[in-house]
């Protein structure tokens, strides 16, 4: 491993993830589901969904529920949940907006309607879990926002708008000082900590996204494996989906393809293919987790521009990532760009500089995967082709529950159905797009730079504040 030489990263941390498997942990599950057919002749439906991720899913979902004769059909390039659905870490939160310091921020006047429509989203996913008996471990014990000694003070400032902020908006919230915060989860690093307790939940997402599959079919949406939408274009009053070996002639298309490469040109400059990198220990003995405590399983999440994100598994592995997050220059993506041994030696390091009581612990699966990033941080909505043509992308990072309130009103929208959500400014206007290559990739580069230096300084620099200016700036 190329990385060995690099003082950055001490024996300790190397040695910790010498025997992980480059592969996701979730996968490993015994329950995935047998592939389905590829589409080989031509179909027709009222509906057809491009992209067979949470958003896809919910939308195939949504649909049926509200009108259970609609004819549904559902492609996806490769196997349901096998992009970012499957492999993500499963933090399942309640806002819109990727916070309400963004909320604010953006749509400050309708953030009120938005953390409300936040919440019901989340109550209506458990909701769904519970009517399709879907097992994928859904444990509604919030999240842990935790400020660290090895941040900038003002970033504690900064946590605590957040929790005045939540509070007035009638939010379950407590914040935890330093004391308090280590008797939940015990770091010696640990400063403080804002409990947003019902607003998040943890989940399986593979056995979530296998489960919304069985729950599809069992409603009659018809769902083609290895399916690779290749073009779109108007078909008469209809609108044909054209695939390698098939077509789909549908009434109506809703798009749910995430980072990958959009089928309308007009999304190429709004959304970036990000990846992002993370890795899962051995199972915790009881002594082990008794050294750190987390009797109350919440999902953490640490507070700087590049931020960690750990939680609990089911049997007491600590999935453990963030931080890196890579863009390639032309938004390239491939397989071997899920692989990267620098942020896994990285993320290795950081584990035991937040974790040094835990210096026998391994880790037994590594991955990486790609995330769909706009200017805004948060999913946006739009149509093509008179309104037969649907879209939903950009969630960056935070789709695990946000993905259904993204089909919701997705569907809200082709459909020409009205709703608080589709009379938001937040559902009606768009982000800024990114430059063309190659200022993109400068851009990017730029900006990851200089957000590695706020998180080292506390000085946001002229870049940052010229982002800020525009509508670019990002501080979560």
């Amino acid at each position: 491993m190329s990385i060995q030489g690099d003082s950055e990263f001490d024996p300790l941390s190397l040695e910790a993830i010498a025997d992980a498997d480059p592969y996701p942990y979730w996968y490993e599950d015994a329950d995935e589901p047998f592939a389905n057919p590829t589409l080989v002749r031509t179909e027709t439906c009222d509906l057809c969904v491009v992209g067979g991720g949470y958003t896809g899913l919910w939308t195939a979902i949504i649909a049926k529920e509200r009108d259970p004769s609609r004819d549904v059909v559902l492609i996806d390039a490769h196997e349901v949940g096998s992009a970012a659905s499957g492999r993500n870490g499963g933090f399942m939160e309640a806002s819109l907006t990727h916070g309400v310091a963004n909320g604010q921020a953006r749509f400050g006047d309708e953030l009120p309607l938005l953390e409300e429509l936040g919440i019901q989203n989340l109550d209506e996913i458990e909701k769904a879990i519970e009517r399709y008996n879907i097992d994928c471990d859904y444990e509604r014990t919030g999240v842990i926002d935790v400020a660290s000694d090895l941040h900038p003070a003002g970033y504690t400032d900064e946590l605590r708008e957040d929790y005045l902020q939540l509070r007035q908006l009638g939010q379950k919230v407590t914040w935890l000082d330093a004391e308090q915060m280590r008797a939940q989860v015990n770091s010696p690093t640990y400063t403080g900590g804002l409990w947003r307790h019902d607003l998040a939940a943890i989940v399986d997402p593979a056995r979530l996204v296998w489960g919304l599959k069985a729950a599809a079919e069992f409603l009659g949406v018809r769902i083609y494996e290895d399916t690779k939408a290749t073009s779109i274009e108007r078909d008469g009053v209809g609108v044909l989906v054209e695939t390698p070996l098939g077509r789909v002639r549908a009434g109506k298309v809703a798009l749910a393809t995430n980072a990958f490469k959009p089928l309308l040109k007009r999304l190429n400059n709004y959304i970036i293919p990000v990846y992002d990198y993370c890795m899962v220990t051995e199972p915790l003995s009881d002594e082990q987790l008794g050294r750190i405590g987390w009797k109350n399983r919440q999902g953490l999440s640490d507070i700087p521009n590049q931020f960690h994100y750990y939680r609990l598994t089911e049997d007491n592995r600590i999935l453990w990532g963030g931080y890196d997050a890579i863009y390639y220059f032309r938004g390239k993506m491939n397989s071997e760009l899920e692989s990267r041994p620098e942020s896994w030696a990285r993320l290795s390091t950081h584990f035991f500089r937040t974790f040094p009581q835990l210096d026998d612990v391994k880790f037994s699966h590594m991955w990486g995967g790609a995330i769909d990033t706009c200017s805004r941080f948060c999913v946006f909505w739009g149509q093509a082709m008179n309104g037969r043509v649907g879209y939903a992308v950009g969630y960056t990072g935070l789709g695990v529950a946000s993905s259904r309130f993204g089909a919701e009103v997705m569907l809200d929208l082709i459909d020409g159905r009205r709703s608080r959500a589709t009379e938001t400014r937040f559902v009606k206007e768009k982000p800024l797009p990114f430059p063309p290559e190659p200022f993109k990739f400068m851009g990017v580069q730029a900006t990851r730079w200089s957000l590695d230096r706020e998180d080292r300084t506390g000085k946001r620099n002229l870049w940052l504040k010229t982002m800020d200016r525009l509508g670019l700036g990002f501080d979560t």
